[in-house]
């Protein structure tokens, strides 16, 4: 009893002071940039203060912050999209971007950014971005999850699904080919993922599609907990397989759909982070696993999108090339230590 209250005390330690640091790194990003301002303004603003600078207080509240705000939310749905996906296929290298799932929403995004001016669509919207995310982030996971049914070696369903994306960002190339420059442009500048130019519009969208899913998954901890020991046994505690697959899927593709749809495609952060959040907080219990996946998803973002403004300042790294600096050395560990067993 005494190990079982430590191990629960040092969890609860480990997510005050995640959430210590998502408050720390935030105000850091808030507070530099190409100007820099001060903590202490920062906080001023933030908490409604008259400092007497506008500049800065237009900085912070119409830029820097709807910026922030994305990268939590970001961080956290990739995150908890991977996770999700990891207890669905049982194995621990599987993620959106790795199964091809990102590609397929970049591919319909594709479709609705430079294609969108030969079909008569003049603007873009946010909702038609994240309906062609999603279209596309539903057929890629419905096809990867067919071919599971069709094969048992996860090795072949990883290849299936590395071909699925490779055969989206194939047809991806192809449009861009016919595409006009203005629209060539943006869409190249989405694919290489960035938070940067965040309106508080943008992040509405985000937290009104995200939130509620990953509210559902953490609902979803008992049911994930029985998946854990396989499906036999999760039949055995009244649990329909078949629904409940659809749900992860939905769940995990809404989660992928919203953030590449407004970002771009982002990998490893779903990939990395629940491995570093089991090590880190010892369980695989999904009732802790979650709460600790999406802070820490939510604080490792954050801290990659301060790297990719700061580190080559004033030029802005792509924020996708920064978390697979971060998250490749981690596949790199899991396949070594899995070596033929994967």
């Amino acid at each position: 009893m005494d190990q079982k209250k430590q191990r629960r005390n040092r969890q609860i330690f480990l997510i005050v002071l995640l959430l210590a640091l998502i408050i720390i790194v935030s105000l850091i990003s808030i507070s530099v940039g190409s100007v820099n301002i001060s903590l202490k303004n920062v906080v001023g603003i933030l908490m409604g203060w008259d400092i007497g600078n506008n500049t800065f207080k237009s900085i912070v509240m119409d830029i820097r912050l709807p910026r922030v705000l994305a990268t939590v939310i970001g961080g956290a749905c990739l995150a908890v999209s991977g996770l999700l996906l990891q207890i669905f296929f049982r194995n621990p290298i599987v993620e959106p971007y790795v199964l091809g799932i990102s590609s397929g929403a970049s591919l319909f995004v594709g479709l609705v950014v430079l294609g969108g001016y030969t079909f008569g669509v003049k603007h873009v919207t946010p909702m038609f971005l994240f309906g062609g995310a999603f279209i596309g982030a539903m057929i890629v996971m419905l096809a990867v999850v067919f071919a599971a049914k069709k094969v048992k070696n996860i090795t072949t369903l990883l290849i299936i699904g590395m071909m699925a994306g490779f055969i989206c960002s194939a047809l991806t190339s192809m449009l861009t080919a016919f595409a006009d420059k203005e629209s060539l442009h943006g869409f190249i500048m989405w694919t290489m993922g960035s938070f940067s130019g965040f309106s508080w519009l943008q992040d509405k969208y985000l937290y009104i599609l995200g939130v509620p899913f990953i509210l559902l998954s953490f609902l979803l901890s008992k049911p994930l907990n029985a998946m854990l020991f396989g499906e036999n046994y999760a039949l055995s505690m009244g649990l329909s397989i078949k629904t409940f697959r659809m749900i992860i899927i939905l769940i995990a593709s809404v989660l992928t759909a919203t953030i590449t749809a407004f970002a771009g495609p982002i990998a490893f952060v779903g990939l990395a982070v629940p491995h570093m959040v089991r090590i880190t907080f010892g369980t695989s219990d999904n009732r802790i696993l979650i709460p600790g996946v999406i802070i820490s998803g939510a604080l490792m973002t954050g801290v990659c999108d301060l790297g990719a403004r700061m580190l080559l300042a004033p030029t802005e790294l792509p924020l996708g090339a920064i978390t697979s600096l971060f998250g490749a050395p981690i596949v790199i560990y899991l396949l070594l230590r899995k070596g033929d067993d994967l």
